[in-house]
């Protein structure tokens, strides 16, 4: 059962798209979302895709837009994958919204006891994360990733380069 006295805010929202850089420069010159860190190839180092440890090549940006992070994916293999799930290769769109968890196997328990099928949890970068299938809810994913503080840092610092950028800056971010 869902405790409504407790919140679980998004942080963000996420895109299935065919170009990194394209997708960040047209988000930058359309909403000012930005600037963007891109993580070409992005590797795991535990990896699971509905029962199976298939992991597609993907590469991601991340970037502000106000208090909500966006992110680009592009799957550059064919491989099945949640990104798949949802768009044949050269389709591209929305794909799924993320929340923060503290307690990240008490929260996975929970997202699997309302009847959510887990396609897919990974560890990287030293945190947790998962994806539930809650298109039938949302039209997409719903990811749950813990909350580490050496993320949360790097989070805050993307989110200032966001406050601070500028039209007419670089759309890609160095930290």
């Amino acid at each position: 059962m869902v405790d409504f006295r407790k919140s679980y805010p998004l942080f963000q929202e996420a895109y299935l798209v065919n170009d990194l850089e394209e997708s960040i420069v047209k988000w930058s010159r359309l909403f000012g979302a930005g600037p963007f860190r891109m993580v070409p190839h992005h590797k795991t180092v535990k990896f699971e895709y509905r029962g199976t440890d298939t992991e597609a090549d993907v590469s991601y940006a991340f970037g502000y837009l106000g208090n909500m992070m966006i992110q680009f994916i592009q799957q550059h293999d064919d491989k099945p994958s949640i990104y798949r799930d949802m768009y044949k290769k050269g389709e591209e769109g929305f794909h799924h919204v993320a929340t923060l968890v503290h307690d990240f196997e008490g929260e996975f328990k929970r997202w699997q006891d309302m009847g959510f099928e887990s396609a897919c949890r990974l560890y990287a970068d030293e945190v947790d994360a998962c994806y539930f299938d809650t298109r039938s809810v949302n039209g997409g994913f719903t990811e749950l990733h813990g909350d580490p503080p050496h993320l949360m840092g790097r989070w805050m610092a993307m989110h200032r380069a966001h406050e601070l950028w500028r039209p007419g800056d670089s759309p890609f971010l160095t930290l």
